[in-house]
């Protein structure tokens, strides 16, 4: 597998039947990951910055690494099987004895909401971004009706 990775943001998180579609991409193609509906409402809410009440197992992670010192530097969705996503998460520690470097397997729902709740970056592998079907017109189709809605 190839070590490019491509840069890709979050375009859009939409309600389905079965949990949510997460759009992820660039100017060039977007492609969707389909999640269950807590992981995706957690998604809609670190996009939209909502403040909790209490803290969500997310807020708790981000939480923990901030008392251990260390900080998520970026994630990959890195593979792609039968339509499963599978990403790692990258973890970066020092003190004044070494410097740490993790490197977490983790669902790549998880690691969109710790991304976006840190401010990293996230990164497709260039291999699964050229293998993913381009749902972009499907994204500007959904974006426009919810556009019209909010008007009425």
């Amino acid at each position: 597998m190839s070590s490019s990775v491509v840069p890709v943001s979050v375009k859009g998180v939409m309600p389905t039947v079965n949990g949510c579609a997460v759009f992820l991409g660039n100017d060039e193609k977007a492609y969707v990951i389909y999640v269950d509906h807590s992981v995706g409402n957690a998604i809609s809410m670190a996009l939209n910055g909502v403040k909790k009440e209490r803290p969500l197992t997310h807020d708790l992670m981000s939480s923990m690494l901030v008392g251990l010192e260390a900080k998520i530097t970026r994630i990959i969705i890195n593979d792609v099987q039968e339509s499963t996503f599978f990403a790692r998460i990258f973890v970066e520690m020092e003190n004044e004895v070494a410097k740490k470097i993790l490197e977490l397997d983790a669902r790549p729902s998880d690691s969109i909401v710790l991304s976006l709740q840190n401010n990293v970056p996230i990164f497709t592998a260039e291999d699964v971004f050229n293998s993913v079907d381009d749902m972009s017109p499907i994204l500007e189709r959904v974006l426009k009706e919810q556009g019209e809605e909010n008007k009425d």
